[in-house]
């Protein structure tokens, strides 16, 4: 009975895990004043000058203008003015610590309630100390900013968002088709409001630890 009561909950803590590791979580924040996609042509650009060259900022803009066209947008055309500026920008803000403790429970007899070391007790009772497992990891939070202004008046934004992901991963290029998909999720989405968009991985692109 012990021991089926012990492998029920392992088994439970299992598919647990499984699917926390199956989701990927940000907030996204958004003010706009955008009227609804209706086939204006852009340009991305870089926010900061310093990456505009760089390949880095070619792959994520990709993504940006691939989502873009998604809502209903459309690329300019060489040599053709376009209708909308989107400028965005991203990087990593910093790395903390995080201490997760597992544990805390124990077994004795016939009953469950955790368990790591044996024991027998004098009084003919045996049961497992508890011994919690301890661990520490670095988190860092990642963050993705975009804005989109008319051509004509590039000073005077339209829509400004910011994306922020707290993970372990510190490679941008793993979770920055993530972070452009949450923000284009349900786009514009609400002014003034901050979401919490949660993207199954099952169904998005590949992050090996986000």
């Amino acid at each position: 009975m012990a021991t089926t009561s012990r492998l029920f909950i392992v088994l439970v803590a299992a598919f647990a895990l499984a699917g926390c590791a199956s989701k990927f979580r940000t907030d996204v924040s958004s003010w706009h004043r955008l009227p609804a996609p209706s086939g204006e042509s852009f340009v991305v650009d870089a926010k900061d000058p310093r990456k505009a060259g760089s390949l880095e900022f070619a792959q994520y803009a990709g993504l940006v203008a691939a989502e873009l066209q998604r809502v209903g947008y459309r690329p300019a055309a060489r040599g053709q003015q376009a209708d909308l500026v989107v400028r965005f920008d991203y990087g990593l803000d910093g790395a903390r610590e995080k201490v997760r403790s597992y544990g805390g429970t124990g077994f004795y007899g016939g009953g469950y309630y955790g368990y790591h070391r044996p024991w027998w007790g004098p009084w003919g009772g045996y049961g497992f100390d508890d011994y919690p497992d301890v661990r520490s990891y670095t988190v860092y939070q990642r963050r993705l900013e975009l804005e989109i202004a008319a051509a004509g008046n590039p000073g005077q934004n339209l829509y400004e968002t910011r994306v922020v992901s707290d993970g372990r991963s510190n490679r941008l290029e793993e979770v920055m088709p993530l972070m452009v998909r949450a923000l284009f999720t349900e786009f514009p989405g609400p002014s003034g409001v901050t979401r919490r968009v949660t993207i199954d991985m099952d169904k998005a692109p590949a992050a090996s630890r986000y």
